[in-house]
């Protein structure tokens, strides 16, 4: 049963949503208004980094008492054409306590100004930015949510092609990895996502590929192949439309030989984590940072 908290904000998520066809420049708004009334705690420093993350526009996001020794790679979401550092500090912030870790949040590009693959070349950039720093592999973990899930897993697969060394471990939040929309929860989800729609998803899945190749893997990595990939936590809502994105990739990572794990919340949103207040936002941030400490090494 969801908790009375989860359910108010549910009501308001529906009260204030905007509709499909809103401009683009709306939307940016929405989820940078959005940030202003979530700021990051009290303890959380924020600090850019200078010149960027291999050249993207970057910020360390670090909660009281993280290990300076590790960090995680936080991708935000937007469909790959909202949300930035501003928009998503407060959730860095949290996934930081979580997991004891210091976090790199980057500012990849956006579409349809910078279409596929410049969010993949970015996320690339940052993490081979981390080796060249001095972060051993093994102390690094990369999550996300949305389309930065997607990223996620996307940057995952263009690292492993490049040949260069995985971190330990990644976790996708409410991963959007399959640009066709297809999955039966869009249908079934419809009436009770608050925040997506299929139709908002192909708008922006045309915003991103201009074109291209709906089944390109490093747009969508449901179509790759995930062998080779680290042990992979999948967390999403079980009233979200991309509900079923996420279950179809953990089964096809397992298929793959990948250790992964799906976990869908009950009566939850898309990206609840989100969510300041709701108990059960902080119950899967509890078991998210749980996942990267226990496979970050010590």
């Amino acid at each position: 049963m969801a908790s009375e908290q989860l359910t108010n904000v549910m009501a308001l998520l529906r009260g204030n949503r905007l509709p499909d066809d809103a401009p683009l420049a709306d939307l940016r708004q929405w989820l940078e208004t959005f940030a202003t009334v979530t700021p990051p705690a009290e303890d959380v420093t924020c600090v850019p980094v200078e010149g960027g993350a291999g050249g993207v526009p970057a910020e360390w996001v670090t909660a009281e008492d993280a290990r300076d020794d590790a960090a995680v790679l936080y991708l935000h979401g937007g469909g790959y054409a909202l949300g930035s550092i501003a928009t998503h500090r407060r959730l860095a912030g949290e996934v930081s306590r979580a997991t004891g870790t210091k976090v790199l949040l980057i500012d990849y590009r956006l579409a349809p100004e910078h279409p596929y693959p410049a969010a993949v070349d970015d996320a690339a950039a940052a993490y081979r930015w981390l080796l060249d720093q001095g972060h051993a592999p093994k102390r690094l973990a990369i999550s996300g949510d949305s389309a930065g899930g997607g990223l996620t897993v996307a940057t995952l697969l263009a690292l492993r092609d490049q040949g260069i060394p995985l971190p330990a471990c990644a976790v996708p939040i409410s991963p959007w990895v399959d640009m066709e929309a297809s999955a039966e929860s869009y249908t079934t989800c419809a009436d009770i996502d608050p925040m997506v729609s299929q139709t908002g998803i192909k708008r922006f899945a045309d915003w991103y590929l201009a074109g291209g190749d709906l089944r390109t893997p490093y747009a969508s990595p449901l179509h790759g192949d995930l062998s080779g990939l680290p042990p992979m936590l999948v967390q999403v809502g079980e009233a979200e439309v991309l509900r079923d994105d996420s279950t179809r990739l953990v089964e096809r990572a397992r298929a793959a030989g990948v250790d992964a794990t799906c976990e869908v919340a009950p009566d939850c949103p898309h990206v609840f984590h989100a969510l300041p207040g709701v108990p059960e936002a902080e119950e899967a941030l509890a078991r998210l940072g749980q996942f990267v400490r226990d496979h970050l090494a010590p």
